[in-house]
């Protein structure tokens, strides 16, 4: 491994564009960077160019769009994820499959290091760390951020640092926000989101409209699922990506899954961000939907119950730590069987379950019927009900 040679992910903004003209500057380093397409659309153009012109001596530019949303984004949404109950996950997703294949590179090219931009503050630095070292134990981490060599901690410094040094970066020093975008989901955070009491501007939103102006007639969606897993839409076979594209485009058009949260940092702190998760959305809502008429209800539950736990572990970085994988396995294994049809009903920014449908649906009518039946002895639930108040009876008899 050549210790002068380092894998940087690359994304082209403010921050990576500095630090890889810095670690040649500073440290003497060849710079070989990484960029993955993970779904950021036009914020790839010109990415090569400004790579090589900022002096690194190759960049690799990864389409990652389908293995993201069938290894990371599939497998969470299995297990109904949401971290602290509203957050689906669109950053963290991302950040195990860029750290692995930035592991995966650095063997190739014989680095000896990778290094990224993530601050100390965040969550991004524990996500892209702990995955380095877990599928590299001697890998050198530089993360310029909190290294005391560091001297560019505002972003005003960064900019002068990139006018001096004619980095092509095209920003003003004052924005109003950072973004962050995939296939999954948009974040806007800081800047004048910090404080709480501003109200999102609606020129903000990329990936959905708002609810008032989204269209006055209903859009229906039929959503096919194989054991957990989406896999066509409105009866057309998709392949992950594009499935999770196309309802990105539905969900969208209605108006659909614009959150503004307060999250616990693992770090510590509490951070607000507004996200734009359409797709993801839609998929989350109509695979609980056919969940309730496909898994056995004490699968179900034992599921609920591990799910906040399971979201933890991917949102503080644990992608590739056997508990995760263990519950995985759990997971997976809950959703055999996990297959039929669900129709929703998109409208002005509500995601509304109209229809289930399932070949091995556990849902019988004869038993659920108000009506007359042959099937359900009423008078059995006497003698259920009798024996579950045992306890609370003794417990009465002794209190007297």
């Amino acid at each position: 491994m050549d210790a002068k040679k380092v894998v940087l992910a690359y994304s082209g903004g403010l921050d990576t564009s500095v630090i890889l003209k810095w670690l040649q500057d500073e440290f003497g380093y060849e710079v070989i960077c990484y960029a993955a397409d993970l779904g950021q659309a036009e914020e790839l153009t010109g990415l090569e160019e400004k790579a090589l012109n900022t002096g690194a001596s190759k960049i690799y530019i990864d389409d990652l769009r389908e293995e993201f949303v069938r290894d990371y984004v599939f497998p969470a949404y299995r297990a109904d994820v949401a971290y602290e109950g509203v957050y689906l996950l669109g950053t963290t997703l991302g950040r195990p499959l860029i750290a692995k294949k930035m592991i995966e590179l650095a063997a190739k090219e014989g680095a000896g290091a990778v290094a990224h931009g993530a601050t100390g503050k965040g969550n991004d630095q524990v996500r892209f760390e702990l995955t380095f070292w877990a599928l590299n134990p001697s890998i050198k981490v530089i993360a310029p951020w909190k290294m005391d060599e560091w001297s560019l901690r505002s972003r005003d410094k960064m900019i002068d640092y990139a006018k001096a040094n004619n980095i092509p970066v095209p920003v003003s020093k004052k924005k109003p926000y950072s973004m962050d975008r995939n296939l999954l989901h948009i974040s806007f955070e800081g800047g004048v989101l910090e404080d709480l009491w501003n109200e999102p501007q609606e020129d903000m939103f990329v990936l959905s409209c708002s609810p008032q102006s989204a269209p006055d007639t209903p859009t229906s969606v039929v959503i096919s699922f194989v054991n957990g897993d989406p896999v066509a839409v409105d009866g057309e076979e998709l392949r992950p990506a594009a499935l999770l594209a196309r309802l990105n485009e539905l969900g969208g058009r209605n108006g659909i899954g614009r959150i503004d949260i307060v999250e616990n940092r693992y770090v510590g702190m509490k951070s607000r961000g507004v996200y734009e998760t359409p797709g993801g959305t839609i998929m989350k809502i109509a695979h609980r939907a056919i969940e309730q008429i496909t898994m056995d209800r004490e699968v179900m539950h034992l599921r609920d119950e591990l799910m906040p736990r399971y979201a933890t572990l991917i949102y503080n970085g644990y992608w590739f730590a056997p508990e995760r994988e263990a519950l995985q396995a759990l997971i997976d294994y809950s959703q055999k069987g996990v297959t039929g049809d669900v129709r929703v009903k998109l409208y002005k920014g509500n995601c509304m379950v109209t229809g289930r449908r399932a070949e091995k649906s556990l849902y019988s009518p004869e038993v659920a019927t108000f009506d007359e039946d042959e099937v359900y002895d009423q008078k059995d639930a006497g003698g259920f009900i009798r024996l579950n108040s045992l306890r609370l009876r003794i417990r009465n008899q002794l209190m007297k």
